[in-house]
């Protein structure tokens, strides 16, 4: 009991996980102002705006760095490991989801042509990477959920 109250007095941790909940709220009302309809996947999938690993990161980074200071090996530690998840979600994430539409897209003209029965389960998901945009907006909802809850 009590390393569960440390881990939850755990200003850095609960500064990310913050961050991290804010940014899927986000992308829910975001995903419902744009496409006019209303789906939980938004509030706990991967992919859309803002870039929730980013968000988490940043936050973890900034937070960090308000805490340990900005010339501390812990915060260089986060801020190296927030650019790699960050440049990650743009590259690698970001193809696979373009793989993936393709894919369904093939996928979807085999059973138009009677060569293919596969269920919703079995389809490839396409909301996994992010675009620059999304991921500068994850970064920036990070950092402001980070000073806020560290002044």
């Amino acid at each position: 009991m009590n390393n569960l109250m440390t881990l939850l007095q755990n200003r850095i941790l609960l500064t990310g996980c913050a961050a991290w909940v804010c940014s899927q709220a986000a992308k829910l009302v975001i995903y419902f102002i744009i496409n006019r309809r209303f789906t939980w996947e938004r509030l706990f999938g991967d992919g859309g705006m803002p870039s929730s690993h980013s968000a988490t990161v940043t936050a973890v980074a900034v937070a960090t760095g308000m805490t340990v200071g900005w010339d501390s090996p812990l915060f260089a530690v986060a801020a190296i490991l927030a650019l790699v998840v960050m440049h990650d979600a743009m590259g690698v994430r970001q193809e696979t989801g373009k793989q993936a539409k393709v894919i369904n897209s093939m996928l979807e003209l085999f059973e138009s042509m009677g060569r293919g029965d596969l269920t919703p389960e079995e389809t490839l998901k396409e909301f996994v990477g992010h675009t620059r945009r999304q991921v500068c907006v994850g970064a920036l909802l990070g950092a402001a959920v980070a000073v806020i809850g560290n002044l």
